[in-house]
């Protein structure tokens, strides 16, 4: 739709207006250099290094690599009474975990106490949490055994799979460090909270499931992880259930479930739960002891070898044709243990208002796991049922990893042949207890009144994990999330923005109904920076909002449609396909008799358009600082302006 051409008179209106600046240039090594701390250092971890003597910053220096050095001075006995009941607390807490979850990642029980010895006093060193409790973490033992058993079977080659097991934890913790020192914890923040509700979710139901071996007593059991393959293995054993391992079994999770009910509703007996997984093991152990139910179908553990972690670096597999499987599989846990680990850290942190630095516990994460790896370790993080233990126990500071540490060396160097008549059916309760509370149905209905599309992320991870295999679930969540990035990116979002009665402001019309529209001027908000990924749909839907304006005001007989204004408040960057888009989206208006507005471009944009030229085509006199102002210049000319055609007839 044409327009008649204006002569836009001369008004003191435009002149008076302010003028939106152009930031003064800057040399390229300085905007590089902004950039790049603003990605890497958004913390400016370097801040409390300035102005110091040197012998100040190897202190300081010292303190950021090695936490303990900070708050170890100011240490005092009243603390160390609160983690020494934490750290025996998590302790008998750790023990029976240890061995369960060693177990469910094919590896020798004793893996699961050596992993409770060296790694916490690494963390203690190191980590910046006063609350995590460090231990092995039921779906990284999933996923290490899962994915390892794909390429060794553990109880065909057992000494070749203990190797790679090592070896993928090396893997995992050079991967952890790397990210940490680089400052590229960034990336694992694609892991969104929708993805690892699902994917923990379905992780605890294929570990409860694969526990149905141990709670059923059978011999002979699927490898694979889904629901569907773990059930016919189930149902075409059924001649080979036993019933002394089931009842047992339902006993002690019954047991363990009543615990974690009582501990919930009065917290102050949150012992209760700690002490339940060690006092089933201690029951269990003795009922089997005194009727001998190993000879009538009930597994035990046996013989576990006294004393310290062994040394195995020399038994990492760096040249083997497995090379690839273990750095995968370190990958994949490494990402997982760091998710988890971070995120329990964070939130205790919030509870009792301190913070953590993100890149100093994947340093530390990556430290414990290189030195468990070389110490008879498989992969170790920071789980979430230890942590909540070591928090309600009242621990004031790491010192409790230290304390659970010693507990495990005692039982290592002491107490192991204490275990030997262990079921094996009791371990699989407090792996089934452990997981239950990690299915968060609550977070997933959450999910679904406050965003469906994160309700999908969420259930793909589930159901990819369940039905498919962890793998296959881990990357239709994280591929969900990255497609849902890059449409924020592709497809952002323009608004139609109105008068709010009254006022100066303007706002979304769809937001706010009670809007006025402002006579023959079309306000677009446009609600993201503008790159080549979504220049040309920005180009397409400006035109489509125009298009349909003009359709409206064409059937409802009002005023003709004369300028087009962009609120650019939210476009923090351009780059030279968004410039082009603006320069296209100017031919446009100005080949329908419309003229382009600009409002509050930032200090990015404002200066591509000046290198690009973009300013002296618009007119800088076209570009205001809000939204107001631009409306009132706008209204200024349709009321004033007078049609260069009814002017050059009255001259006639």
């Amino acid at each position: 739709m044409g327009n008649p051409e204006y002569v836009y008179a001369s008004t003191n209106n435009l002149d008076s207006a302010h003028r939106v600046a152009i930031p003064p240039p800057q040399p390229f090594v300085k905007s590089l250099k902004n950039m790049l701390k603003e990605t890497f250092f958004p913390d400016d971890p370097l801040r409390q290094f300035k102005n110091q003597p040197p012998r100040r910053k190897l202190i300081l220096g010292l303190q950021y690599l090695f936490p303990i050095l900070e708050w170890g001075p100011r240490y005092t006995f009243k603390f160390f009474k609160a983690d020494l009941i934490a750290g025996i607390t998590i302790a008998s807490l750790a023990i029976p975990q240890g061995i369960s979850y060693a177990k469910l990642a094919n590896l020798p029980p004793i893996l699961g106490l050596y992993s409770s010895f060296v790694p916490p006093l690494v963390y203690a060193i190191m980590g910046s949490s006063r609350d995590l409790a460090v231990g092995t973490v039921a779906v990284g033992s999933l996923l290490t055994g899962s994915m390892l058993s794909n390429a060794v079977n553990a109880n065909d080659n057992p000494k070749l799979y203990l190797h790679l097991a090592f070896t993928s934890t090396f893997f995992a913790g050079l991967l952890q460090a790397a990210l940490g020192i680089f400052r590229l914890g960034f990336i694992v923040d694609f892991l969104s909270h929708a993805t690892i509700v699902g994917f923990m979710g379905g992780a605890a139901t294929v570990v409860c499931l694969q526990q149905l071996k141990g709670i059923l007593g059978l011999d002979h059991f699927t490898r694979a992880t889904d629901v569907i393959s773990v059930m016919r293995s189930v149902f075409t054993q059924t001649h080979q259930w036993r019933w002394e391992s089931a009842v047992l079994g339902c006993c002690f999770l019954f047991y363990l479930l009543l615990a974690r009910y009582f501990s919930k509703k009065m917290p102050k007996l949150f012992w209760i739960s700690a002490m339940a997984p060690l006092t089933s093991v201690i029951l269990g152990s003795i009922l089997v002891y005194l009727t001998h139910a190993e000879r009538h179908g009930v597994a035990v553990i046996g013989n576990l070898k006294k004393g310290i972690n062994p040394a195995s670096i020399m038994d990492l597999q760096f040249g083997s044709q497995y090379l690839t499987t273990t750095i995968k599989t370190g990958m994949v846990t490494g990402i997982i243990g760091l998710a988890e680990g971070i995120a329990v850290g964070r939130s205790f942190a919030m509870y009792k208002n301190y913070q953590i630095d993100g890149n100093k516990e994947m340093i530390a994460f990556g430290m414990m796991n290189i030195v468990g790896s070389c110490t008879s370790c498989y992969l170790t993080a920071g789980p979430f049922s230890r942590s909540a233990v070591n928090f309600n126990a009242g621990c004031k500071t790491a010192v409790s990893n230290i304390v659970m540490a010693f507990a495990v060396m005692i039982t290592l160097l002491f107490l192991t042949p204490l275990f030997h008549y262990t079921p094996l059916v009791v371990l699989s309760s407090i792996i089934i207890a452990a997981m239950l509370g990690l299915i968060d149905y609550e977070a997933a209905i959450h999910l679904w009144h406050i965003d469906k599309f994160d309700f999908v992320v969420c259930m793909s991870a589930y159901i990819g994990v369940v039905f498919g295999n962890i793998e296959i679930g881990l990357l239709m969540a994280v591929g969900l999330s990255v497609l849902r990035v890059l449409l924020f990116v592709a497809r952002p979002r323009t608004l139609v923005l109105g008068n709010i009665p009254n006022s100066k402001i303007y706002r979304n019309v769809d937001q706010y109904p009670n809007t006025n529209n402002v006579p023959g001027v079309l306000i677009l908000e446009i609600d993201a920076p503008i790159y080549f990924a979504n220049s040309s749909y920005l180009r397409e839907r400006i035109s489509r909002w125009i298009d349909d304006e003009e359709d409206k005001l064409k059937s409802l007989g009002e005023t003709s449609l004369q300028y087009v204004i962009l609120d650019m408040s939210a476009v923090g960057n351009i780059d030279t396909s968004g410039i082009s888009m603006l320069d296209e989206v100017e031919k446009i208006t100005e080949r329908r008799g419309l003229k382009l507005v600009l409002a509050n471009p930032g200090a990015e944009v404002m200066k591509k358009m000046n290198k690009s030229k973009f300013l002296e085509k618009i007119g800088q006199e076209w570009i205001f600082l809000t939204v107001g102002e631009a409306v009132g210049t706008c209204n200024y000319m349709l009321h004033t302006c007078k049609p260069k055609l009814a002017a050059d007839e009255s001259n006639v």
